[in-house]
């Protein structure tokens, strides 16, 4: 609430500007000092600590670049008293404020209270909450959901001053304390410090003294009292863990040593195969497992924990623990020897108080500490791009001789890929065992959502669970773009030659096709489709669309254009079709294998990386690609899933500053609110809507073949298609009998389980999509059309409807206008020979996606194919799509095209070269 009633004063013009102490410490207080000398304050004197093994802190290194006086006392009380030299040197410089972003030491009260508007101190807690100095550690170890900072002023108590504002933040399940102050608490401790700044200085900064109710203190955390208790559910472990994780570490005693553990996560799954580890204290052995060390909590609940570190300083990976062997040292090329000087050098600019890096040198124990880090691996970066290094790697191998080791087996490829590790969901089904993943698939691994939350998705057949899927959050979306971009710029994915992509595409279908009978029934039981359909069409047609595509990926190419002459000189102008890069697509429910394919192949095809958002109701075959992508050989982070919230991860995705590129096939008013989220940076979008598509039938045709035909164009897929009939126009001469035999034919259809051979018709996709059906068959009569058939669900388990059909339908009706997305026949009737009079029946919409017409007469049909303003026209069939032909709609049906070369230019762009010669 504080922040919310200030949180409009950002867009003031500030008129004030104090002159202000900086006491304290760290690159947190370095990058306040940067900004509030930026924002026009004068900083008279920067408060600081002595020099540390001959380095500077951060905060004096820019106060003493740019003249500001800089003090380093050691201290500022003797036996609880005051330095009375310490304080006459903060007296001279005359500040009216005290700014204390991050401060390890005591300041006296002479201090705190001598400048005219007092001291403000950062605290990283939602005060009353978590004082004490290892607040950011307790939130975690007590399991909090919210974290945040305070800003308050300093008073003689221990962070109990009255509070000016404050801030805050969900907190994942697996966030450590580093990604609570890397995400939030840094960059939005740094921007708050400066906002108080400025309100203080124009007088508008509140004085809110801090609730007595929910305070709480707690102690310091040190290594000594960071040991793991062992008697605690999962979730207590895991937070105590995560806790101290980098400072100061929880530890347990493993072989008489002390071992401490980093990077844990909660372990929802069936306990996996390993090698029994003995813990002291612990009453289940650990098990050290492909993926890391699984422990167990009191409740039977595990967790994982990545990596573990010995007395000595060492850090493994936790799946390593029993590994004997040490590798054996590498022989360095010149090449190499070369690049490991250049590090060397870059270790020595930043512990410049070692005399010599040694092979033996430490980075930590000499000095370094985790901002290190990242400027070492920047530098790096900057010198030897194709050498991908994280932070964790760091502290695997802090001795220099080990780090060159690390080093250069990555540049040289060795660091082997771990085993794809893939937690399923099994079900014996349809004379087979199928095997789901249910987790997001992110950089090439399956894991958990940030936050841990998980949904159900449902069987429609009869309203079961199939699974729990994860639910993926804000945090995964991150994940997941930056996964795909460092694909797409750094990976190998962007170095492969085209040839080497088809290959990839062509593996990746011959996948499919291998596993096509466990994708159709996994299609079958998550969306309802029809067994034989989905075998055919779901899955058939998916592989039949990245076989196309694999085609196309070394045939994509520019063009030389001919212009005229910039003389005496020659010009030579050509263009280039590039990749985009990050591609976000987001693909709906009725055909959720066979939309992925749509866009995906194409998108690949042309060099992108992608994020691909399934519908929440059906993420299971999107989870299945995931996997033989992976087993295609696919590199990491080239194709990335993500199960979840459209509202939440299709949204964030559409606004994601690094995605450059929306494909989206569903509703108009999403679609709608995509392209206005994509105008953030101007992403290429393109889109395939709703529809209400008409079909034509004249008193000409071949009447028998128009009734299967027409009842295809309604019924195919229980109605939920995209290119559905939405409205059929009959000819008043044949109407009567069209609606006789069609009523025929659907009392033939059998409705019942997908999985059955002999089902014609199975149940629709889920339960609110099925309620919305019957509520549309109620505005239909209450309208006045007539119902003639259907119109209610099927009296049985699962989410079944009749097919339905409405006669006598005028065109101002609901149902003449809108699309019911379901097994609905809606018919109108047209006067005999008003062609034109049809026609604009026809395009009296705003939809434009797809239509037809039935006549024997191909001038006709010619006519009418050029007057009906729709993306796709058939004549004398329907739903007749292929992987050649392009698809996509007018008006408010979307823009766009899928399938078809067309396709492969929604993902690319054109860069124009021209050379002088």
């Amino acid at each position: 609430l504080i922040w919310q009633g200030y949180r409009g004063m950002q867009t003031c013009a500030y008129q004030h500007k104090l002159k202000l102490a900086l006491i304290g410490q760290s690159i947190f207080g370095q990058e306040v000092y940067n900004k509030l000398r930026q924002e026009g304050h004068k900083v008279v004197g920067v408060f600081t600590v002595p020099d540390k093994n001959g380095q500077a802190d951060p905060l004096a290194l820019a106060a003493e670049k740019d003249g500001t006086p800089v003090f380093k006392f050691p201290r500022w009380r003797a036996k609880g008293k005051p330095i009375q030299e310490v304080v006459a040197a903060y007296k001279s410089v005359g500040a009216e404020l005290n700014v204390l972003p991050f401060c390890t030491q005591f300041i006296p009260m002479d201090v705190i209270d001598c400048p005219k508007h007092g001291s403000i101190i950062y605290h990283p807690s939602i005060l009353p909450r978590h004082r004490g100095a290892s607040a950011i550690n307790w939130t975690l170890i007590q399991g909090d959901k919210k974290a945040g900072f305070t800003i308050f002023w300093a008073d003689d108590g221990l962070d109990t001053g009255p509070i000016l504002l404050q801030r805050e933040c969900d907190v994942g399940q697996n966030d450590t304390v580093d990604d609570l102050y890397n995400r939030f608490l840094f960059p939005e401790g740094i921007k708050a410090m400066v906002e108080a700044v400025h309100l203080i200085a124009d007088g508008k900064a509140p004085r809110i003294p801090q609730p007595k109710e929910g305070a709480t203190y707690e102690g310091i955390q040190k290594k000594e009292n960071a040991e793991i208790s062992w008697d605690q559910p999962a979730a207590a472990l895991h937070n105590w863990i995560r806790g101290h994780d980098k400072v100061p570490g929880a530890w347990a005693k493993i072989d008489d040593q002390v071992v401490t553990f980093y990077g844990s996560s909660l372990l929802d799954a069936s306990v996996p195969a390993g090698q029994e580890l003995a813990i002291k204290g612990a009453s289940r052995p650990g098990l050290v497992t492909k993926n890391g060390l699984v422990i167990f909590g009191n409740d039977g609940k595990m967790v994982l924990v990545r990596n573990l570190q010995f007395e000595d300083g060492k850090m493994i990976p936790a799946s390593k623990y029993f590994s004997a062997d040490e590798t054996a040292a590498l022989e360095l090329t010149e090449e190499e020897k070369k690049m490991a000087e250049d590090i060397r050098a870059i270790w020595k600019g930043i512990l410049s108080n070692v005399a010599v890096i040694e092979d033996s040198t430490d980075f930590f124990r000499s000095g370094a500490s985790s901002m290190h880090v990242v400027r070492m691996l920047e530098e790096i970066k900057q010198k030897y791009s194709g050498l991908q290094l994280q932070n964790e790697d760091v502290y695997m191998a802090t001795k220099f001789a080990d780090f060159i080791q690390m080093a250069v087996r990555k540049l040289r490829g060795e660091d082997k890929e771990e085993e794809l590790v893939i937690d399923y969901v099994s079900k014996n089904m349809n004379n087979m065992t199928v095997k789901m993943p249910y987790q997001c698939f992110i950089n090439g691994q399956f894991i958990n959502a940030d936050d841990g939350k998980t949904y159900d998705t449902i069987n429609p057949t009869d309203g079961s669970v199939i699974a729990s899927v994860s639910s993926a959050s804000l945090v995964d979306v991150d994940k997941a773009v930056a996964a795909a971009k460092e694909a797409f710029e750094n990976g190998e994915w962007g170095r492969m030659n085209a040839r080497e992509r088809g290959r990839l595409m062509y593996r990746l279908a011959d996948l499919m096709e291998e596993h096509q009978e466990e994708l159709a029934t996994i299609e079958s039981i998550d969306s309802g489709a029809v067994y034989t359909l989905a075998l055919k069409t779901h899955v058939g047609m998916s592989v039949q669309t990245f076989r196309y595509f694999a085609g196309w990926c070394d045939k994509i190419q520019g063009a030389t254009i001919p212009i005229n002459q910039a003389r005496p000189n020659h010009n030579l102008t050509f263009t280039k079709k590039e990749p985009i890069g990050v591609c976000a697509i987001v693909i709906p429910w009725n055909y959720p294998l066979m939309m992925l394919a749509w866009k995906s192949a194409a998108c690949l095809a042309a060099g992108n990386t992608l994020v691909l958002k399934p519908a929440q109701v059906t993420p299971l075959t999107s989870l299945k690609f995931a996997e033989l992508s992976a087993k295609a050989g696919f590199p990491k982070g080239v194709i990335n899933i993500l199960p979840g919230s459209g509202g939440l991860v299709g949204q964030h995705l559409s606004e994601h500053p690094d995605v450059r590129k929306v494909g989206f096939t569903g509703s108009t008013p999403t679609g709608k609110k995509i392209m206005k989220s994509a105008a953030s940076n101007l992403k290429k979008v393109s889109l395939e809507l709703g529809g209400k598509s008409p079909l034509i039938i004249f008193n000409d045709c071949e009447l028998d073949r128009a009734v299967k035909m027409g009842m295809g164009a309604v019924y195919f897929n229980k109605g939920e298609n995209c290119i559905a009939a939405g409205r059929l126009f009959v000819e008043e001469s044949i109407h009567d009998e069209f609606v006789r035999k069609v009523v025929e034919e659907i009392k033939k259809m059998k409705i019942g389980d997908p999985l059955d051979r002999s089902t014609d018709h199975g149940p629709q996709n889920h339960k609110a999509h099925l309620e919305k059906l019957l509520q549309y068959c109620e505005t239909g009569v209450k309208e006045g059309a007539t119902l003639v058939y259907g119109g209610r669900q099927v009296n049985r388990p699962g989410f079944f409807m009749e097919p339905t059909v409405f006669t006598d339908v005028e065109d101002h009706m609901y149902i003449a206008q809108e699309e019911s997305f379901g097994p609905v026949m809606v018919i109108s009737k047209f006067k005999n020979g008003d062609i034109d009079g049809v026609l604009r029946r026809a395009n009296s919409t705003e939809y434009g996606l797809a239509s037809g017409v039935f006549t024997r007469d191909i001038s006709k049909a010619l006519y009418i194919s050029e007057k009906l303003e729709a993306g796709t026209v058939f004549i004398n069939t329907y739903n007749k799509t292929d992987v050649a032909a392009p698809f996509g709609g007018f008006k408010q049906s979307g823009f766009g095209k899928d399938l078809g070369e067309e396709a492969l230019h929604e993902y690319l762009r054109t860069k124009a070269i021209t050379v002088e010669y």
